[in-house]
């Protein structure tokens, strides 16, 4: 295969994969199994046809399209011969050059996004809410079954069984493949915004890969967080959520330097961060306040916005930082939060404070290879002044990622402790999940 057809199809099924296969799943009338099958039938005919014939206009639009003959194909030798082979047929006659269905690419509706459907699908309450979540981000995000593990702090093996049984469930139950009549939306929402988070973090900090950020994910996110909030206007907490992500993301372009290398916050350039996406989230929080019903998002999307408001990172208020993760954990009271407020803590009081807490921590066995604990009790005991029980701690935060930017990071961290230097500094907060 040309190195330019395999970039191609490498950014294809990375940023158009997700979506294509959305639709998929609303050809098919929520088939999850045979969409993806279908899809991944696309890509191999793609590694035949495009050195030949050259890179489609829109890859997305070709590979929608030869997706769905693949899977008329499945469902001919399978003897299923039912109303979806008909409806797959009229769409295959259809010219199958690059233009995608209207449909598929239409962001004037928020009903008519074919991800957000996929959202609520899968949120269905005939599910519960951890296999609704997980089958939702993987497929939603384009995440690998190892990546979506990690966002749950499970093993592969506990997460691909999730999955299947989860796609049993909505294939059983009849599921429909649409957003829900207004009285059913709230029952779906609370799984909906887990989801768009946590395809967003994975986007902020990416569990795996040689980058340190994945920013389709993060656009996309933000894509559906915005048409979510058209679709649920005076929901407070979706407000938040789309405060949450935007106020998180405009530091995007400054987390990273030269080569792609990791900057943490206290050295990031405050000039790179996006003054427009910074006041879209103020807007939003303001939104959302202004509703009087407050809740975990809007909670951290607080936290974000004081980190927005400091002006470098002396003047940040760790104070306030603390007490808005002290509440955030009165009233979600997981490890993760426990670990941002562990790190507050020490930056607000002493690091004594904070490893304390984070000792606490380590007996937890789903942080057991969670990065940013070991980190954050790295930082915080060269603070401390205890440089051998940091490097030790260095250790285990390196060999618990499988980002190649993080570990690059937090191994020049190590060096420069080795070499006696004191200019090791807090890595930037995770956002607590």
């Amino acid at each position: 295969m040309s190195p330019g057809a395999t970039v191609a199809l490498e950014r294809a099924v990375r940023e158009d994969g997700p979506r294509v296969l959305a639709t998929l799943i609303r050809h098919l009338g929520g088939d999850f199994p045979l969409a993806e099958d279908a899809l991944q039938d696309a890509y191999a005919a793609a590694l035949t046809a495009w050195p030949r014939d050259g890179v489609p206009a829109v890859p997305a639009a070709w590979l929608t399209t030869a997706a769905r003959r693949r899977a008329i194909d499945r469902l001919r030798h399978a003897r299923a011969l039912d109303a979806r082979v008909r409806t797959l047929e009229t769409l295959a006659r259809r010219d199958p050059g690059d233009t995608p269905d209207p449909i598929d690419m239409d962001e004037s509706s928020a009903l008519a996004d074919d991800r957000l459907r996929l959202l609520f699908a899968c949120c269905h309450p005939a599910l519960a809410l951890s296999s609704r979540t997980a089958l939702t981000v993987k497929s939603l995000g384009g995440l690998t079954t190892a990546q979506t593990a990690r966002a749950f702090l499970v093993s592969d093996a506990a997460m691909y069984q999730r999955l299947v049984r989860a796609k049993r469930k909505i294939a059983a139950a009849g599921i429909p493949y649409r957003v829900p009549p207004d009285e059913l939306l709230p029952e779906r929402l609370a799984g909906v915004r887990l989801v768009l988070y946590l395809v967003f973090t994975e986007g902020h900090t990416a569990s795996e890969g040689e980058a340190l950020t994945r920013p389709d994910l993060c656009v996309e996110a933000i894509r559906l967080c915005r048409l979510l909030a058209r679709l649920m206007p005076d929901d407070a907490e979706t407000l938040g959520l789309l405060a949450l992500v935007l106020l998180t993301d405009a530091r995007r372009a400054a987390r990273t330097g030269a080569g792609g290398a990791a900057i943490d916050l206290e050295h990031q350039d405050r000039r790179r961060w996006d003054a427009e996406r910074i006041a879209e989230g103020r807007a939003a929080l303001t939104r959302a306040g202004r509703l009087r019903r407050p809740g975990a998002y809007q909670l951290k999307a607080a936290i974000a916005e004081a980190h927005a408001r400091a002006p470098s990172w002396e003047a940040t208020d760790w104070h306030r930082i603390g007490a808005l993760y002290a509440e955030l954990h009165r009233r979600e009271p997981t490890p993760v939060v426990a670990v941002n407020l562990a790190v507050a803590a020490g930056l607000a009081d002493a690091p004594a404070t904070g490893l304390r807490l984070l000792d606490a921590l380590r007996r937890e066995p789903a942080l057991d290879d969670y990065t940013p604990l070991h980190a954050a009790r790295a930082e915080l005991l060269v603070r401390a002044g205890d440089l051998r029980a940091a490097d030790g701690a260095y250790e285990r935060a390196i060999a618990s990622s499988a980002n190649a930017v993080q570990r690059a990071d937090l191994s020049a961290r190590r060096e420069r402790l080795h070499r006696g230097s004191s200019d090791t500094r807090p890595e930037e907060e995770t956002p607590p999940r």
